[in-house]
């Protein structure tokens, strides 16, 4: 704040000491003193109200741009939901009106599901050679 060296405070002690004299320094000083403490108070307090307007401002704009931010994200998402609705809805129509299937091979749903030995008939056996023994001995 204000840049007042040792010599300066020496001057303003003797122009006081000659003005004010030496009964009444002691109380004039107590005075300044305690006006001095208001006044750095005054000036912290006040300082430390505009950082904090600062800091409340700066995390507004920081949750305005994140409020922004999942509002894309949430566009984003409805968009994904409705485009797969729309797939599945296709779909489900393709299976339903699939001619390459008889009816009568088709699995109703009251069918069980296949064993793993039928499975195995259908398909067709593996080219892999078997494993030959070892010999032991």
């Amino acid at each position: 704040m204000l840049d007042i060296g040792f010599w300066e405070l020496v001057v303003i002690a003797v122009l006081a000491l000659i003005v004010i004299g030496p009964e009444r320094l002691p109380e004039v000083a107590r005075k300044v003193g305690y006006w001095t403490g208001r006044a750095r108070r005054f000036v912290a307090s006040v300082r430390s109200e505009i950082e904090r307007e600062l800091r409340t401002e700066e995390l507004e704009r920081m949750l305005n741009e994140q409020n922004k931010q999942i509002q894309e994200l949430r566009g984003m998402l409805n968009e994904t939901r409705h485009f797969t609705e729309q797939t599945l809805e296709e779909t489900g129509y393709l299976v339903k009106a699939r001619p390459d299937q008889p009816a009568d091979k088709a699995p109703r749903q009251d069918d069980p599901p296949p064993r793993l030995s039928e499975t195995r008939d259908t398909e067709e056996p593996s080219a892999a050679p078997a494993a030959a023994p070892r010999e032991h001995g």
